[in-house]
């Protein structure tokens, strides 16, 4: 019996740093660039190997938090597909709902981190996605970004929905869905239970701009449009979310990021696990933020999602450094 199923996509990945010495960064008032000198011959000093993707990510997370988890994913046929779901089967994730695509490609990134950051060079194959012919009725889905070729399944999944009214969607659109905007994503925002988003995205779906402290008014913008419960993260400033009842802040766990790739995802997962097992906003917020001090302390968006077993050590520590969730 499954408890979730996390559908979108899956990439293999590989992280490479760049020797310090042969790398720069240019900064100006407002950008940041690593520049590596063309047609040169650049070292890497640090190689790393995983897969990632929104879905996958949260796949993963959620059951290493103890939530019996399945992932939908429509996957090239290829040696990378393989591996892909080979992973997923290691960290115990239902992989029954894998359809690989014949003559596909599977996704790929190369990463480039440099000083805590990471530029991607990301290749999404084109594809059709595959809605499973049937899905088990499950307690929550998560969904999340696809590629530009998303709606015919979304529109699947929406009707699937209908079909399966006691199903409760959890919802981390992706640039693709938030640029077609709400003619293309609309009606899954208005079927949604949790909606996670970031400050960015969240002014692009309301229309809201500059919405700093205005934290109430961007995320009943986003209850107006059906969001039962919208969460929106805002970096450095922590989360904020509209339970039904209260508007809630938690603040963030001061560590030294090593790498950020996955910080949301490992904060999305870890506020959903929360909420599967049963308890409220205000402790799912701190699940999630510790989740997320934790995967930026290592290399990909997986390495370091936390294991059931390691969450009241975090938790401690999330208590003593002072974060906190409180009414806003």
């Amino acid at each position: 019996m499954l408890d979730l199923l996390s559908i979108g996509d899956a990439s293999y990945d590989v992280f490479l740093a760049p020797s310090e010495s042969e790398s720069l960064c240019q900064l100006d008032e407002k950008k940041c660039f690593i520049c590596l000198g063309y047609g040169d011959k650049i070292p890497v000093k640090e190689i790393e190997f995983t897969i990632g993707g929104n879905a996958a990510n949260n796949a993963v997370g959620t059951r290493r938090l103890g939530i019996a988890t399945g992932i939908v994913l429509t996957l090239g046929d290829d040696a990378l597909g393989r591996q892909i779901a080979e992973k997923l089967q290691t960290e115990g994730v239902d992989t029954t709902f894998v359809i690989p695509q014949k003559a596909g490609k599977s996704d790929y990134s190369t990463i480039i981190t440099y000083t805590g950051e990471r530029t991607i060079l990301s290749y999404k194959s084109p594809r059709s996605y595959e809605f499973p012919v049937k899905l088990p009725t499950v307690s929550w889905v998560y969904l999340t970004s696809m590629g530009d070729t998303f709606e015919p399944f979304y529109n699947h999944l929406y009707d699937w929905l209908i079909l399966n009214p006691q199903v409760r969607l959890a919802f981390n659109p992706g640039s693709r869905q938030i640029r077609r905007g709400l003619e293309a994503i609309g009606k899954i925002l208005a079927k949604t239970k949790v909606l996670f988003v970031n400050r960015e995205e969240a002014e692009k779906l309301t229309g809201l701009e500059s919405s700093s402290g205005k934290e109430k008014e961007l995320l009943g913008a986003l209850v107006k449009l059906g969001v039962a419960n919208p969460v929106v993260t805002d970096g450095g400033n922590g989360s904020f979310v509209f339970d039904g009842t209260r508007y809630l802040k938690c603040g963030i766990l001061p560590v030294d990021a090593y790498e950020r790739t996955g910080a949301g995802d490992s904060f999305g997962s870890g506020v959903l696990a929360a909420l599967i097992k049963g308890r409220g906003f205000e402790e799912a917020l701190i699940w999630g933020t510790v989740n997320s001090a934790s995967v930026i302390g290592y290399t990909g968006g997986q390495r370091g999602l936390l294991k059931e077993e390691d969450l009241p050590v975090w938790l401690e520590r999330a208590r003593s450094s002072g974060v906190k969730v409180e009414e806003f």
